[in-house]
């Protein structure tokens, strides 16, 4: 069996590598890899009318993937056409939680699974959030950036800047997913009060996580000192957090974005921090990446900005890896994966393919 192998400078092909040969040691016989690193994350991300987030081009996926039955992905575009000139290929094992790098139709049509790693970062994004929240609600970035510039804030103990500590505030999750779902037990320690909203989630899952389940978000921003966000971003929940939401949250509450910037109208919270009415806001995600040097939330006073690096561990490369690499051998050895974005692609799998992937 021949496999491409597309990583970075996070996802490391050579860990993708070990990792599937290691699952398919006891299922194949010879297997061949042809590997390249791609320059993301000093390469940014693009995007085109028909895939986001990508790195490379097609030339080069072309030139390591021709005769692939497999291509192992992070970053590089999958197009349509790309998909059309790999006659070879059988299935596309993608690193990441949702394939916004493939375009899933075509391989569907196809008949070609793609498996991803759904959760793969969620331990990671929610540790960073709790950091998030403590940094910007105890002048932690305040304090350094003052520090730096040579000026030692003793404003900061005055007690009409004095911050409230965690115990006895209430914190709103808006998303109650794979990483909203993990906030209540991190939080819990800390004695806050955690509320959750999620129209698509079971009760029972609120409860056995810890939250309180509030099934109107306008109730959610009204009674939470922090808000914190963890939807996906969706046609529904596009722009879903703008003016009308920020008033309606406490005077002197927070704000917390570790999710996507598209769900939010920046304008509105940026008019919502300059004129007081929140007290904070730490966003590690921006309506555009990275933001213009010109942004007025740059300049704000109050708020705790970090470059969307809340997903980045190594035990996410690491989960990735395993968890792609059991749908793959899975997928060769005839049984159900678990994580595959177009299942119905599965059924259309050709049985001589499996059975020619074992000489």
């Amino acid at each position: 069996m021949h496999i491409a192998v597309f990583g970075d400078l996070f996802v490391r092909a050579a860990i993708l590598e070990q990792t599937l040969r290691r699952h398919l040691a006891p299922i194949l016989g010879q297997i061949s890899f042809r590997s390249c690193e791609l320059g993301y994350p000093v390469e940014p991300a693009r995007q085109d009318a028909e895939i986001r987030e990508f790195v490379g081009t097609a030339e080069q996926v072309l030139e390591i993937a021709a005769g692939a039955e497999i291509i192992l992905s992070h970053m590089p575009p999958l197009s349509a056409a790309t998909i059309r000139a790999l006659p070879k290929l059988a299935a596309i094992g993608c690193y990441r939680t949702e394939p916004v790098n493939i375009n899933l139709a075509a391989a569907t049509g196809r008949g070609i699974p793609v498996f991803c790693a759904p959760g793969r970062n969620a331990r990671a994004v929610a540790e960073f959030t709790v950091g998030l929240i403590i940094a910007e609600c105890r002048n932690i970035g305040r304090g350094h950036r003052a520090l730096a510039d040579g000026v030692w804030r003793t404003d900061l103990y005055r007690y009409d800047h004095a911050p409230r500590e965690l115990a006895g505030q209430t914190v709103g999750l808006i998303g109650f997913g794979h990483i909203g779902s993990l906030m209540p037990g991190l939080l819990r320690p800390f004695g806050v009060r955690v509320l959750a909203y999620d129209p698509y989630v079971a009760d029972e899952v609120f409860a056995a996580k810890g939250a309180e389940r509030v099934r109107d978000m306008g109730l959610l921003l009204a009674e939470s000192d922090i808000v914190s966000l963890h939807a996906r971003v969706t046609p529904e929940t596009r722009g879903f957090i703008g003016e009308p939401q920020f008033r309606r949250m406490k005077r002197g509450a927070y704000f917390i974005n570790t999710a996507r910037g598209p769900m939010v109208d920046y304008d509105a919270l940026y008019r919502a921090l300059a004129d007081g009415h929140l007290a904070g806001a730490g966003l590690e995600t921006f309506a555009q990446e990275p933001p213009p040097a010109g942004s007025p939330l740059l300049k704000l006073p109050n708020v705790t900005l970090t470059p969307h690096i809340a997903g980045c561990s190594k035990e996410t490369v690491h989960l990735a890896a395993e968890m792609v690499s059991a749908d793959i051998a899975a997928w060769c050895a005839g049984r159900d994966p678990l994580h595959c974005a177009n299942p119905e692609a599965l059924p259309r799998r050709p049985d001589d393919t499996r059975a020619a992937s074992r000489h």
